[in-house]
């Protein structure tokens, strides 16, 4: 996995705008938030509280639109116009991490006196002009820098470090504060502002439009349902010409093969390991994965960021020599060992006898530190890196991992355990931390037998002594309960 070399500190752009842009006094806002996150080893634990400045704008329906890394595990939100001293607090109305947007709502709604939405255009062309807005190093008044729009491509998104939409490059300079504000032409929104690249000189990024309305369009019936996507791996494999025999393709076919179907998704219907997709929608499919669109070519993935969750493809593919047409309805499929980080909710965990036990989640993985992904043991590194192709069961909901050992009588020889994940307690497979949770409220049993993911020695707890103990180990280590589940104590 290639080390990211963005940073989530926004841009400024350049250019001059065609049309005389609205007074965006009455529509650019500073937000300020504090902020604290959580521990994911030691899950009860949180950070220190730290503060952020960013940037938003005002649209229709009296919400302001902004970056979900500018509220991200938010404790208090104030919102403020320029050259008015009064703060105004808000909270989250909608976010989505996954596309880096959030929609914050005002509780005194005369913040709104004397303010304009702003409207939204379509996706700009290469090398047109933009101008962005937004309180950037902290100034107490808007800034507007102008530049131009060098690229447009899938690519990464930072904050969450997995998820991959449509970004729009201009040459501009970077600076904190920036974040959530809003990139002009011709008097209309054509982005928000919200990464840069630290590898190189004057490159930012903005959030299109295309995404911009998937998310306000899927917010329309109360709650944001994130994006879709097939539920397949694919691979570029017509490059090879042996493909087409060993696939029984016709020579002038392009598309991409399909190498993996994830467990549980709408592709099991449809779609087959060495499946060929030449088409999707009316779009063909081209062998790197490409289609037009947009007047040129993006990653097919294109086609279905355009869809709700719930809505449907038609994807036209080879299987054994036959050219097959099939229907498609796209759904959440996220990891089971979820690549992305998350955000806002506090880890659940299970502690008990002074074993704590989390999901196995990026977050859990980032406490290793900055070289993380070398740092880890392997046995995770295998996990994260391919855990829809590892796991075969459909009732699995995550991997459960013994995050941390506080020290007692009870379980003085578990060290060797740590950072393992779990396989079954008395026999009976761990799927979730629920199951973790009921496997130690079972004190009928003489013993707890763990048995770990790739170890062939068991790790043997007294069931009657470590419900003696649990108790004290829970007050002397100030941990709040022996389960933390969902909002359970």
């Amino acid at each position: 996995m290639k080390k990211t070399l963005f940073v989530l500190i926004a841009f400024l752009s350049a250019g001059i705008c065609t049309a005389e842009p609205p007074d965006m006094t009455k529509s650019v806002v500073m937000i300020q938030t504090a902020k604290q996150s959580y521990n994911y080893s030691t899950p009860w634990k949180q950070q220190s509280t730290t503060a952020g400045v960013g940037s938003g704008f005002i649209i229709a329906q009296n919400r302001i639109l902004t970056n979900a890394h500018n509220i991200s595990d938010n404790r208090f939100i104030i919102v403020k116009k320029e050259n008015i001293a009064k703060k105004y607090p808000a909270s989250v109305e909608f976010v989505g991490h996954d596309c880096d947007l959030a929609v914050l709502k005002i509780y005194d709604q005369s913040f709104f006196d004397g303010t304009e939405p702003l409207d939204f255009g379509q996706l700009p062309k290469v090398n047109s002009t933009v101008s962005t807005y937004g309180f950037p190093m902290g100034g107490e008044h808007i800034s507007v820098t102008e530049g131009v729009v060098s690229r447009i491509q899938t690519d990464i998104y930072v904050h969450t470090g997995a998820d991959s939409h449509l970004v729009v490059q201009t040459d501009a300079a970077i600076n904190p504060g920036n974040s959530g504000g809003p990139v002009m032409q011709d008097g209309k929104v054509i982005g928000v502002a919200f990464q840069g690249m630290l590898a190189a000189d004057n490159i930012g990024y903005m959030i299109p439009t295309t995404v911009i309305r998937h998310f306000l369009d899927d917010i329309n019936d109360g709650r944001y349902d994130s994006f879709g996507s097939l539920g397949v791996t694919l691979f570029p494999g017509l490059h090879n010409d042996s493909y087409y025999d060993f696939l029984k393709i016709p020579a002038d076919t392009q598309g991409v093969i399909v190498t993996n179907v994830i467990l549980n998704s709408s592709a099991e219907k449809v779609l087959q390991k060495d499946d060929c997709i030449t088409k999707i929608d009316d779009y063909d499919i081209d062998n790197d994965g490409m289609i037009a669109i947009y007047g040129t070519k993006h990653y097919m993935s294109e086609v279905i960021e355009q869809k709700q969750i719930g809505q449907k493809v038609i994807l036209t593919y080879w299987r054994n020599g036959q050219k097959n047409t099939a229907e498609l309805t796209i759904q959440l499929n996220r990891p089971i060992f979820e690549y992305a980080r998350l955000y806002d909710n506090p880890p659940r965990y299970v502690c008990f006898a002074g074993l704590t036990f989390v999901s196995a989640s990026r977050n859990f993985l980032e406490t290793w530190g900055k070289d993380w992904l070398k740092e880890i043991p392997h046995t995770l590194r295998y996990l994260f890196s391919d855990s829809d192709k590892l796991n075969t069961d459909r009732n699995r909901k995550e991997y459960v991992v013994l995050s941390e050992i506080l020290s007692d009588e009870i379980n003085a020889y578990a060290d060797g355990f740590i950072n393992k994940p779990l396989e079954n307690i008395n026999g009976t497979p761990i799927m979730s931390l629920d199951d973790v949770k009921k496997a130690f409220e079972n004190k009928d049993a003489d013993f707890y037998i763990l048995k770990f993911m790739n170890s062939d020695r068991p790790l043997p707890i007294e069931a009657k002594k470590a419900h003696q103990r649990n108790e004290f180990i829970l007050k002397k280590y100030n941990v709040p309960a022996w389960a933390f589940m969902e909002g359970q104590i």
